[in-house]
């Protein structure tokens, strides 16, 4: 995903002479072919990323569209309040650009992993937050980040995330997209969880059940339209992040149902698979978190038959 974030950003910051790239003592060789190009427009902040927000919002008032980026742990617990007051307060146009997502960063320990991001960012008023679930995803929401007035999240994986468009979708903020047809239950997911929500499906396929796949990438706002017709038509609906049960997709799913009881909308049951309230003390790549956490597609498939049988 790095690396369809960097050859997007290069690309699009030739036709548009806004786009100035900040980031934080992190991707000084991703970023080369920029650099080349567009020397004027690139600032490595250093280990300082309450800065590097506050630099951002500075170019932005003066009309530019700046780009933070580092790592994604750092990019927002470490800079909360000058992302609340300087950015959203301000209701400006700063992309707040985080690697790492979730897991990603697992073998480096608790310092690293991302699982309160969503919530954290989510709950600022005028922020947009955005979840792409593979590389063509990360092109097509940087493009439409682009184009949106106000502040936006980007939670980024890391490398070597498979894909699972067959070219850049037609990404509309706070639109779902449909991966994959189904009739019996429905998987949302959100962000580099897409692979194996996708991989689920073929499981669950592979056992005589139907499985709609659709990639959740904004998580707020929420495709409210999409989430009544989900609850409406099926028995039960999945929601599969890497990301703490805790305030990120599946729980504003939730906290979006508890609004409809009053109008009975709601058929679907809705069971959440994400990081359990807990840290990981333990230190081992992605593959050994997600297990820990029950996040691999065979744990996540077997709980799902077990709730649909």
């Amino acid at each position: 995903m790095r690396n369809a974030f960097a050859e997007e950003v290069t690309s699009l910051a030739a036709d548009d002479k806004r786009i100035v790239m900040l980031p934080a003592d992190i991707g000084n060789r991703l970023f080369d072919k920029y650099k080349e190009k567009f020397p004027d427009r690139f600032y490595n902040c250093g280990v300082a990323e309450a800065d590097t927000i506050g630099i951002a919002a500075g170019m932005a008032l003066c009309g530019l569209r700046p780009i933070a980026y580092t790592i994604n742990s750092f990019i927002t617990t470490r800079c909360f309040e000058q992302i609340r007051v300087d950015v959203c307060f301000n209701n400006l146009p700063v992309i707040i650009a985080g690697v790492g997502g979730g897991l990603s960063y697992s073998p480096l320990g608790v310092t690293h992993h991302s699982c309160e991001d969503i919530a954290i960012m989510r709950v600022l008023p005028n922020m947009t937050v955005i979840c792409p679930g593979d590389a063509f995803e990360v092109r097509a929401a940087i493009r439409a980040a682009l184009k949106h007035k106000g502040p936006i999240y980007i939670r980024l994986g890391k490398k070597g995330e498979p894909l699972v468009h067959k070219e850049i979708p037609d990404l509309k903020i706070g639109k779902g997209i449909t991966i994959v047809d189904g009739k019996e239950l429905c998987l949302l997911s959100t962000g580099n969880m897409l692979p194996t929500a996708v991989n689920v499906g073929e499981i669950l396929k592979s056992q005589g059940i139907s499985a709609k796949v659709i990639s959740i990438h904004t998580v707020k706002p929420l495709d409210k339209a999409l989430l009544s017709d989900i609850f409406a038509g099926f028995e039960l609906v999945a929601t599969i992040e890497e990301h703490s049960l805790l305030g990120g997709l599946g729980a504003s799913i939730t906290e979006w149902l508890d609004e409809q009881q009053m109008q009975k909308v709601q058929k679907a049951k809705l069971l959440r698979f994400g990081t359990r309230d807990e840290f990981l003390y333990k230190v081992g790549e992605q593959e050994y978190a997600r297990k820990y956490f029950g996040l691999d597609a065979e744990t996540i498939s077997k709980k799902i038959y077990r709730a649909i049988k």
